[in-house]
Protein backbone atom coordinates (compact mmCIF):
# COMPACT_ATOMS: atom_id res chain seq x y z
CA UNK A 1 0.00 0.00 0.00
CA UNK A 2 1.37 3.42 -0.99
CA UNK A 3 1.82 6.41 1.23
CA UNK A 4 -0.92 8.99 1.75
CA UNK A 5 0.00 12.09 -0.22
CA UNK A 6 -0.47 15.58 1.24
CA UNK A 7 0.44 18.72 -0.68
CA UNK A 8 1.63 22.01 0.82
CA UNK A 9 1.60 25.09 -1.40
CA UNK A 10 2.71 28.61 -0.54
CA UNK A 11 0.67 31.62 -1.67
CA UNK A 12 1.80 35.21 -1.92
CA UNK A 13 1.56 37.25 1.29
CA UNK A 14 -1.95 38.70 1.69
CA UNK A 15 -2.98 36.79 -1.44
CA UNK A 16 -5.64 37.95 -3.87
CA UNK A 17 -8.04 35.57 -5.59
CA UNK A 18 -5.69 34.88 -8.50
CA UNK A 19 -2.91 33.77 -6.15
CA UNK A 20 -5.31 31.64 -4.13
CA UNK A 21 -6.74 29.99 -7.25
CA UNK A 22 -3.25 29.15 -8.50
CA UNK A 23 -2.30 27.68 -5.12
CA UNK A 24 -5.45 25.55 -4.96
CA UNK A 25 -4.87 24.25 -8.50
CA UNK A 26 -1.26 23.38 -7.69
CA UNK A 27 -2.22 21.68 -4.42
CA UNK A 28 -4.75 19.51 -6.27
CA UNK A 29 -2.29 18.73 -9.08
CA UNK A 30 0.39 17.63 -6.59
CA UNK A 31 -1.91 14.97 -5.07
CA UNK A 32 -2.61 13.50 -8.50
CA UNK A 33 -5.65 15.54 -9.45
CA UNK A 34 -9.28 14.82 -8.59
CA UNK A 35 -10.62 13.35 -11.85
CA UNK A 36 -10.88 10.05 -9.99
CA UNK A 37 -13.34 11.64 -7.55
CA UNK A 38 -15.39 14.12 -9.55
CA UNK A 39 -17.29 13.29 -12.73
CA UNK A 40 -19.59 15.42 -14.89
CA UNK A 41 -23.09 15.72 -13.47
CA UNK A 42 -22.10 14.93 -9.90
CA UNK A 43 -23.48 16.89 -6.95
CA UNK A 44 -20.41 18.05 -4.98
CA UNK A 45 -20.90 19.48 -1.49
CA UNK A 46 -18.24 22.00 -0.49
CA UNK A 47 -18.13 22.34 3.30
CA UNK A 48 -16.26 25.44 4.55
CA UNK A 49 -16.18 26.61 8.17
CA UNK A 50 -18.73 29.28 9.16
CA UNK A 51 -18.37 28.72 12.90
CA UNK A 52 -19.08 32.32 14.00
CA UNK A 53 -18.10 35.95 13.64
CA UNK A 54 -15.58 37.55 13.09
CA UNK A 55 -15.59 37.05 9.32
CA UNK A 56 -12.65 39.25 8.23
CA UNK A 57 -10.07 37.02 6.50
CA UNK A 58 -7.25 38.45 8.61
CA UNK A 59 -8.97 37.23 11.81
CA UNK A 60 -8.51 33.59 10.73
CA UNK A 61 -11.90 32.44 12.04
CA UNK A 62 -13.87 31.19 9.01
CA UNK A 63 -12.75 29.62 5.75
CA UNK A 64 -11.84 32.43 3.39
CA UNK A 65 -14.51 32.83 0.70
CA UNK A 66 -11.87 33.06 -2.03
CA UNK A 67 -10.63 29.54 -1.19
CA UNK A 68 -14.16 28.15 -1.44
CA UNK A 69 -14.75 30.08 -4.67
CA UNK A 70 -11.57 28.65 -6.21
CA UNK A 71 -12.64 25.09 -5.39
CA UNK A 72 -16.19 25.72 -6.65
CA UNK A 73 -14.84 27.04 -9.95
CA UNK A 74 -12.62 23.99 -10.42
CA UNK A 75 -15.52 21.62 -9.68
CA UNK A 76 -17.78 23.54 -12.08
CA UNK A 77 -15.14 23.40 -14.83
CA UNK A 78 -15.11 19.60 -14.43
CA UNK A 79 -18.79 19.52 -15.32
CA UNK A 80 -20.05 18.87 -11.79
CA UNK A 81 -22.42 20.94 -9.62
CA UNK A 82 -20.71 22.61 -6.64
CA UNK A 83 -22.98 23.33 -3.65
CA UNK A 84 -21.48 25.39 -0.82
CA UNK A 85 -23.21 24.29 2.39
CA UNK A 86 -22.48 24.64 6.10
CA UNK A 87 -24.08 25.56 9.42
CA UNK A 88 -22.56 27.82 12.06
CA UNK A 89 -22.13 26.88 15.72
CA UNK A 90 -25.11 26.30 18.02
CA UNK A 91 -26.79 29.62 18.76
CA UNK A 92 -25.09 31.36 15.82
CA UNK A 93 -27.11 32.55 12.82
CA UNK A 94 -25.33 31.23 9.73
CA UNK A 95 -26.94 33.93 7.60
CA UNK A 96 -25.26 36.63 9.68
CA UNK A 97 -21.88 35.00 9.03
CA UNK A 98 -22.68 34.88 5.32
CA UNK A 99 -23.92 38.48 5.23
CA UNK A 100 -20.80 39.83 6.95
CA UNK A 101 -18.32 37.92 4.80
CA UNK A 102 -17.30 37.31 1.20
CA UNK A 103 -19.83 34.50 1.02
CA UNK A 104 -22.56 37.09 0.51
CA UNK A 105 -20.82 38.17 -2.69
CA UNK A 106 -20.55 34.57 -3.83
CA UNK A 107 -24.29 34.10 -3.39
CA UNK A 108 -25.00 37.35 -5.27
CA UNK A 109 -22.71 36.15 -8.09
CA UNK A 110 -24.82 33.03 -8.59
CA UNK A 111 -22.96 30.41 -6.57
CA UNK A 112 -25.26 27.87 -4.93
CA UNK A 113 -24.80 28.62 -1.24
CA UNK A 114 -26.94 27.01 1.47
CA UNK A 115 -27.38 27.46 5.22
CA UNK A 116 -27.89 23.87 6.34
CA UNK A 117 -29.85 25.01 9.40
CA UNK A 118 -32.70 25.88 7.02
CA UNK A 119 -32.75 22.52 5.23
CA UNK A 120 -34.49 19.21 5.83
CA UNK A 121 -32.84 16.91 8.38
CA UNK A 122 -32.26 13.19 8.05
CA UNK A 123 -30.77 10.39 10.15
CA UNK A 124 -27.64 8.82 8.64
CA UNK A 125 -26.41 5.41 9.88
CA UNK A 126 -22.87 5.10 11.25
CA UNK A 127 -21.03 1.92 10.26
CA UNK A 128 -18.79 0.64 13.06
CA UNK A 129 -20.17 3.27 15.44
CA UNK A 130 -18.71 3.96 18.88
CA UNK A 131 -21.05 6.63 20.30
CA UNK A 132 -23.85 7.19 17.79
CA UNK A 133 -25.53 4.37 15.89
CA UNK A 134 -26.90 7.10 13.63
CA UNK A 135 -26.42 10.85 13.43
CA UNK A 136 -28.78 13.65 12.47
CA UNK A 137 -27.53 15.55 9.45
CA UNK A 138 -29.26 16.97 6.38
CA UNK A 139 -30.78 15.51 3.21
CA UNK A 140 -28.33 17.51 1.12
CA UNK A 141 -25.41 15.83 2.90
CA UNK A 142 -26.83 12.36 2.28
CA UNK A 143 -27.56 13.10 -1.39
CA UNK A 144 -24.12 14.52 -2.25
CA UNK A 145 -22.00 12.37 -4.54
CA UNK A 146 -18.80 13.87 -3.15
CA UNK A 147 -18.12 15.88 0.02
CA UNK A 148 -15.08 18.15 0.17
CA UNK A 149 -13.99 19.46 3.56
CA UNK A 150 -12.72 23.06 3.38
CA UNK A 151 -11.43 23.78 6.88
CA UNK A 152 -9.52 26.64 8.40
CA UNK A 153 -6.29 25.58 10.15
CA UNK A 154 -6.51 26.70 13.80
CA UNK A 155 -5.82 25.68 17.34
CA UNK A 156 -8.91 24.72 19.35
CA UNK A 157 -9.82 25.15 22.99
CA UNK A 158 -11.06 21.56 23.33
CA UNK A 159 -9.43 19.43 20.63
CA UNK A 160 -5.96 21.10 20.44
CA UNK A 161 -6.39 21.73 16.70
CA UNK A 162 -9.36 21.97 14.37
CA UNK A 163 -8.99 21.04 10.75
CA UNK A 164 -10.48 18.64 8.19
CA UNK A 165 -12.13 16.23 10.65
CA UNK A 166 -13.34 18.55 13.40
CA UNK A 167 -14.92 21.01 10.99
CA UNK A 168 -17.33 18.32 9.79
CA UNK A 169 -19.45 19.10 12.86
CA UNK A 170 -20.98 21.82 10.71
CA UNK A 171 -22.81 19.05 8.84
CA UNK A 172 -24.74 18.09 11.98
CA UNK A 173 -28.04 19.41 13.25
CA UNK A 174 -27.68 21.74 16.24
CA UNK A 175 -29.20 19.05 18.47
CA UNK A 176 -26.50 16.57 17.54
CA UNK A 177 -23.74 19.17 17.86
CA UNK A 178 -24.76 19.51 21.50
CA UNK A 179 -25.07 15.74 21.90
CA UNK A 180 -21.50 15.29 20.65
CA UNK A 181 -20.26 17.18 23.72
CA UNK A 182 -22.56 15.31 26.09
CA UNK A 183 -21.85 11.79 24.83
CA UNK A 184 -18.24 11.99 23.66
CA UNK A 185 -16.76 14.54 21.27
CA UNK A 186 -13.73 12.62 20.03
CA UNK A 187 -15.39 9.31 19.17
CA UNK A 188 -18.56 11.17 18.16
CA UNK A 189 -16.85 13.33 15.55
CA UNK A 190 -15.11 10.25 14.18
CA UNK A 191 -18.52 8.55 13.99
CA UNK A 192 -19.56 11.52 11.83
CA UNK A 193 -16.45 11.13 9.65
CA UNK A 194 -17.34 7.46 9.19
CA UNK A 195 -20.92 8.29 8.24
CA UNK A 196 -20.38 11.09 5.70
CA UNK A 197 -17.04 9.91 4.23
CA UNK A 198 -15.51 13.08 2.72
CA UNK A 199 -13.29 12.15 -0.21
CA UNK A 200 -11.08 15.24 -0.24
CA UNK A 201 -9.92 18.11 1.94
CA UNK A 202 -8.44 21.42 0.87
CA UNK A 203 -7.20 23.42 3.85
CA UNK A 204 -7.27 27.19 4.12
CA UNK A 205 -4.10 27.91 6.06
CA UNK A 206 -3.64 31.44 4.77
CA UNK A 207 -4.73 33.32 7.89
CA UNK A 208 -4.84 30.95 10.87
CA UNK A 209 -5.39 31.19 14.63
CA UNK A 210 -3.25 30.18 17.58
CA UNK A 211 -4.10 30.09 21.28
CA UNK A 212 -7.80 30.21 22.14
CA UNK A 213 -9.19 29.17 18.77
CA UNK A 214 -11.50 28.44 17.06
CA UNK A 215 -12.98 31.94 17.43
CA UNK A 216 -10.96 34.02 19.88
CA UNK A 217 -7.45 32.94 18.92
CA UNK A 218 -4.61 35.20 17.87
CA UNK A 219 -4.33 35.60 14.06
CA UNK A 220 -1.29 34.11 12.33
CA UNK A 221 -0.58 34.59 8.63
CA UNK A 222 0.87 31.38 7.18
CA UNK A 223 -0.03 31.79 3.46
CA UNK A 224 -0.52 28.07 2.85
CA UNK A 225 -2.97 25.79 1.03
CA UNK A 226 -2.91 22.06 1.77
CA UNK A 227 -4.74 19.23 0.04
CA UNK A 228 -5.15 15.48 0.37
CA UNK A 229 -7.58 12.59 0.01
CA UNK A 230 -6.75 11.10 3.42
CA UNK A 231 -8.23 13.50 5.98
CA UNK A 232 -6.33 11.92 8.86
CA UNK A 233 -3.02 12.36 7.05
CA UNK A 234 -3.82 15.98 6.17
CA UNK A 235 -4.74 16.79 9.77
CA UNK A 236 -1.53 15.09 10.89
CA UNK A 237 0.51 17.33 8.59
CA UNK A 238 -1.39 20.43 9.70
CA UNK A 239 -0.63 19.46 13.29
CA UNK A 240 3.05 19.04 12.47
CA UNK A 241 3.12 22.48 10.83
CA UNK A 242 1.77 23.90 14.11
CA UNK A 243 4.27 21.76 16.09
CA UNK A 244 1.74 19.27 17.46
CA UNK A 245 2.79 15.64 17.34
CA UNK A 246 -0.02 13.31 16.20
CA UNK A 247 -0.21 11.90 19.74
CA UNK A 248 -1.13 15.36 21.07
CA UNK A 249 -4.30 15.55 18.93
CA UNK A 250 -7.04 13.18 20.18
CA UNK A 251 -9.25 13.45 17.08
CA UNK A 252 -6.40 12.56 14.74
CA UNK A 253 -5.39 9.55 16.82
CA UNK A 254 -8.99 8.39 17.29
CA UNK A 255 -9.67 8.49 13.55
CA UNK A 256 -6.39 6.69 12.79
CA UNK A 257 -7.13 4.00 15.40
CA UNK A 258 -10.41 3.29 13.61
CA UNK A 259 -8.66 2.78 10.27
CA UNK A 260 -9.91 5.98 8.61
CA UNK A 261 -6.46 7.17 7.56
CA UNK A 262 -2.89 7.31 8.77
CA UNK A 263 -1.40 9.50 11.48
CA UNK A 264 2.10 8.02 11.05
CA UNK A 265 4.44 10.62 9.51
CA UNK A 266 6.49 7.85 7.92
CA UNK A 267 3.38 6.74 6.00
CA UNK A 268 2.71 10.22 4.59
CA UNK A 269 4.35 11.65 1.46
CA UNK A 270 4.52 15.44 1.66
CA UNK A 271 4.78 17.12 -1.76
CA UNK A 272 5.28 20.78 -2.59
CA UNK A 273 6.80 22.89 0.18
CA UNK A 274 9.03 20.93 2.58
CA UNK A 275 7.60 20.65 6.06
CA UNK A 276 10.75 22.16 7.55
CA UNK A 277 10.20 25.42 5.64
CA UNK A 278 6.63 26.04 6.80
CA UNK A 279 6.65 24.93 10.45
CA UNK A 280 5.88 27.43 13.19
CA UNK A 281 5.07 26.58 16.78
CA UNK A 282 1.52 27.69 17.51
CA UNK A 283 0.54 28.89 20.96
CA UNK A 284 -1.55 26.22 22.68
CA UNK A 285 -4.96 27.00 24.10
CA UNK A 286 -3.66 26.25 27.59
CA UNK A 287 -0.85 28.79 27.14
CA UNK A 288 -3.01 31.68 26.00
CA UNK A 289 -3.08 34.13 28.91
CA UNK A 290 -4.59 31.81 31.56
CA UNK A 291 -6.94 33.21 34.19
CA UNK A 292 -5.77 33.37 37.82
CA UNK A 293 -8.12 34.61 40.54
CA UNK A 294 -7.40 34.57 44.27
CA UNK A 295 -9.74 32.24 46.15
CA UNK A 296 -10.48 30.10 43.07
CA UNK A 297 -9.06 26.57 42.84
CA UNK A 298 -8.65 24.32 39.82
CA UNK A 299 -7.75 20.66 40.36
CA UNK A 300 -6.94 18.26 37.52
CA UNK A 301 -7.01 14.51 38.07
CA UNK A 302 -4.49 12.25 36.37
CA UNK A 303 -7.14 10.73 34.08
CA UNK A 304 -8.20 14.10 32.67
CA UNK A 305 -7.69 14.42 28.92
CA UNK A 306 -6.79 17.63 27.13
CA UNK A 307 -10.45 18.11 26.19
CA UNK A 308 -11.64 18.89 29.72
CA UNK A 309 -8.44 20.67 30.69
CA UNK A 310 -8.72 23.04 27.75
CA UNK A 311 -12.48 23.42 28.15
CA UNK A 312 -12.14 24.63 31.73
CA UNK A 313 -9.36 27.07 30.81
CA UNK A 314 -11.37 28.38 27.88
CA UNK A 315 -14.48 28.73 30.07
CA UNK A 316 -12.47 30.88 32.50
CA UNK A 317 -11.33 33.10 29.64
CA UNK A 318 -14.96 33.39 28.53
CA UNK A 319 -15.81 34.56 32.06
CA UNK A 320 -13.01 37.12 31.93
CA UNK A 321 -14.20 38.42 28.55
CA UNK A 322 -17.78 38.59 29.86
CA UNK A 323 -16.67 40.40 33.05
CA UNK A 324 -17.93 37.53 35.24
CA UNK A 325 -14.77 36.69 37.20
CA UNK A 326 -16.44 37.91 40.38
CA UNK A 327 -18.17 34.51 40.54
CA UNK A 328 -14.89 32.55 40.84
CA UNK A 329 -13.71 33.15 44.46
CA UNK A 330 -14.80 30.35 46.76
CA UNK A 331 -15.29 27.86 43.88
CA UNK A 332 -13.21 24.73 43.25
CA UNK A 333 -13.41 23.16 39.77
CA UNK A 334 -12.42 19.51 39.54
CA UNK A 335 -11.77 17.28 36.52
CA UNK A 336 -10.82 13.61 36.52
CA UNK A 337 -10.34 11.82 39.82
CA UNK A 338 -7.90 13.78 42.00
CA UNK A 339 -7.63 13.72 45.75
CA UNK A 340 -9.70 16.57 47.21
CA UNK A 341 -9.07 17.95 50.67
CA UNK A 342 -11.91 17.15 53.11
CA UNK A 343 -11.78 20.80 54.14
CA UNK A 344 -13.15 21.93 50.75
CA UNK A 345 -16.93 22.42 51.18
CA UNK A 346 -18.86 20.02 48.93
CA UNK A 347 -21.26 22.77 47.86
CA UNK A 348 -18.37 24.83 46.45
CA UNK A 349 -17.10 22.05 44.15
CA UNK A 350 -17.93 22.00 40.41
CA UNK A 351 -17.02 18.69 38.75
CA UNK A 352 -16.49 18.57 35.00
CA UNK A 353 -16.48 15.74 32.49
CA UNK A 354 -17.16 12.07 32.01
CA UNK A 355 -13.95 11.00 33.75
CA UNK A 356 -15.15 12.15 37.18
CA UNK A 357 -16.30 8.93 38.97
CA UNK A 358 -20.06 8.81 39.47
CA UNK A 359 -19.76 8.75 43.25
CA UNK A 360 -17.73 11.97 43.25
CA UNK A 361 -19.74 14.13 40.85
CA UNK A 362 -21.83 15.98 43.44
CA UNK A 363 -24.66 18.42 42.83
CA UNK A 364 -22.72 20.79 40.55
CA UNK A 365 -21.68 18.28 37.92
CA UNK A 366 -21.22 19.24 34.25
CA UNK A 367 -21.84 16.30 31.95
CA UNK A 368 -19.84 15.91 28.75
CA UNK A 369 -16.71 14.66 27.05
CA UNK A 370 -15.82 17.49 26.95
CA UNK A 371 -18.83 19.71 27.75
CA UNK A 372 -19.52 23.02 26.09
CA UNK A 373 -17.72 25.95 27.76
CA UNK A 374 -20.97 27.71 28.60
CA UNK A 375 -22.22 24.82 30.75
CA UNK A 376 -19.04 24.98 32.81
CA UNK A 377 -19.50 28.72 33.26
CA UNK A 378 -23.13 28.27 34.32
CA UNK A 379 -22.18 25.60 36.86
CA UNK A 380 -19.60 27.97 38.37
CA UNK A 381 -22.11 30.82 38.53
CA UNK A 382 -24.93 28.62 39.82
CA UNK A 383 -28.11 30.51 40.67
CA UNK A 384 -26.22 33.81 41.06
CA UNK A 385 -26.60 34.78 37.41
CA UNK A 386 -26.56 33.56 33.82
CA UNK A 387 -23.57 32.61 31.68
CA UNK A 388 -23.04 35.09 28.88
CA UNK A 389 -22.60 33.45 25.49
CA UNK A 390 -19.47 34.78 23.83
CA UNK A 391 -20.41 34.34 20.17
CA UNK A 392 -23.81 32.63 20.20
CA UNK A 393 -27.06 34.56 20.41
CA UNK A 394 -29.28 34.12 23.45
CA UNK A 395 -28.59 32.31 26.69
CA UNK A 396 -28.15 28.59 27.40
CA UNK A 397 -31.84 28.07 27.98
CA UNK A 398 -32.79 29.49 24.58
CA UNK A 399 -30.19 27.50 22.63
CA UNK A 400 -31.11 24.28 24.45
CA UNK A 401 -34.62 24.61 23.09
CA UNK A 402 -33.43 24.76 19.48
Amino acid sequence: MGKSRVSIVKTNPQPDFTSIRQAVEKAIHLIGGIADLIKPGMKVLLNPSWVALPTEPEKGCITQAEVTRAVANIVREMGARPIIAESAAVGVDSEKVIAASGYCSLRESGYELIDLKKTEKVMIPVPGWKVFKEIESHVLVREADVIISLPKMKTHDQTEITCSIKKLKGLLSDQYKKMMHQEGLFEGVVDLLTAVKPQLTIVDAIYCQEGLGPVFGKPVEMDLILAGKDLVAVDTVCGLIMDFSPEEVPLTMTAAARGLGTARPEEIEIVGEPLSKVCRRFLRSMEDNPVQVEGFNLIYGGVTCTGCRNTVMSALVDMRNAEQLMYLPGVTVVTGDPEISPFVPAESIVTVGKCVPEGKRGRRYVKGCPPNNAYVVQAIIGDRGKARRMYAEGDLESTDKK
